[in-house]
Formats: structure tokens, sequence, C-alpha cells
């Protein structure tokens, strides 16, 4: 990680954040040893944040693009009004495998289900309306996700993504990943069909709503 929030900000964010149960913690600590990539993972701040979003919207169906260990899906589950579900969509099985052993293990395994395959795909075969969909997963793939997101966002609905700022990297992007992200910050802020907020929360993220 950068320097784009300061480590010892990004601690003093941490512990000054509600902790989740142990159960989150032991998951956090094994997907860092058994998955590749565990930056990856949303971790407390940001869990915590999705869970608020949750907790303020009161949504019958969360959309998530990329399961990953299934943290950040929990986090958002754990707030959910009665009857309100999430879905999590997920192309790799070694993740989706991982994520639903600790869903399973959860309180929250009847209000959580993972779809297996293309996130596109899966988009398409979902029936709306979204009332808040979470976008982390492949970054060229953004663009696609979100206007197949916003297409079925419930009026008062919420889309966030993760990852936007990307370190920094999207001020002098040299990735292809850096310059999707940086053409879909610039693409987002001029979008009139939305109102957007760039948070600079981890490596950034981006709230947006319909206007």
């Amino acid at each position: 990680m950068s320097d784009l929030v300061r480590s010892d900000v990004e601690a003093y964010a941490a512990a000054h954040t509600t902790p989740f149960a142990a159960s989150m913690e032991r998951l956090h600590a094994e997907a860092t040893a058994e998955l590749a990539y565990p930056q990856m993972l949303s971790g407390p701040v940001v869990g915590r944040l999705l869970e608020t979003l949750v907790f303020a919207l009161r949504p019958k169906l969360v959309v998530e693009v990329g399961t990953y260990a299934g943290y950040s899906a929990l986090a958002m589950a754990a707030a959910l009004p009665p009857g309100g579900r999430v879905v999590t969509l997920e192309i790799d099985d070694t993740n989706a495998d991982f994520a639903q052993r600790h869903i399973d293990a959860s309180p929250f395994a009847d209000r959580i289900e993972i779809v297996r395959g293309p996130a596109l795909e899966s988009l398409a075969a979902l029936d709306g309306p979204f009332d808040l969909v979470f976008i982390d997963a492949d970054k060229t793939g953004y663009p696609d996700y979100y206007e197949a997101a916003l297409a079925k966002l419930a009026p008062t609905g919420l889309i966030a993504a993760d990852n936007t700022l990307r370190d920094g990297g999207v001020l002098a992007p040299d990735s292809e990943s850096d310059r999707v992200m940086a053409q879909l910050n610039d693409r987002w802020a001029a979008d009139e069909r939305v109102i957007v907020t760039q948070l600079t929360v981890r490596d950034g993220l981006t709230v947006i709503r319909r206007r």
C-alpha cells in the first residue's frame, strides 16, 4: 500500500473503529494465510462502513460483485433488516469455497447467497431492484459492472465501488487497471444521471446515487 493515507493514520482509524466479532478476525487471518492477494480483503474500516450503509438503507437486496473471502458480505449481512439478503457474485471457485465455509459457520448463512460465474452474466440474470451494490472485483470490469448495476438500481439505491483511487495510481496511470479506473472516475464525475462522492477511505471508495 502507498502513503495515500499514512500508515499510522490507517492504524489509528482501525483502532478507533468498533471491532468485529472474533469470527471475522479469524476469517481475516485465514484468508491472509490461505488465499492469494490478501490485500483484496476489505478490512474492518471498509467493512464497518458497508455495514453502516446497510443499517441506514435497510435494503431488501444487496448485490456484491466480487465475493473474495466473504468478509464484506458477512459485514453487510449483519445489518440487514428482516427479509433482507445479500447476493454475492464470484467467478473463482477457490474464493467461493473459502467464503461459503465461513458463511455456513456464521449466524447469517440464510441471508447470503453466493452465485458463481461471470459477474455480468449473473447481474443480467438477477431481478432488481438493487438497493445496494458493492463493486469490488477486477478493475477493468468496473465500467460494465457499473452500467449493469445502475440499470437495476432502486430509485433510492446506492452503488459503492472499492479501490477507486488505486493507491494514488489514478493520478498518473501506468497500468491498464489504473487507466481504466482513472477514466471511470472522470466518467462518473461527468455522468448527469448520478451524484458521486469520492472517499479517501483505504485506497478509495466511491459512493454513487441517482439524481
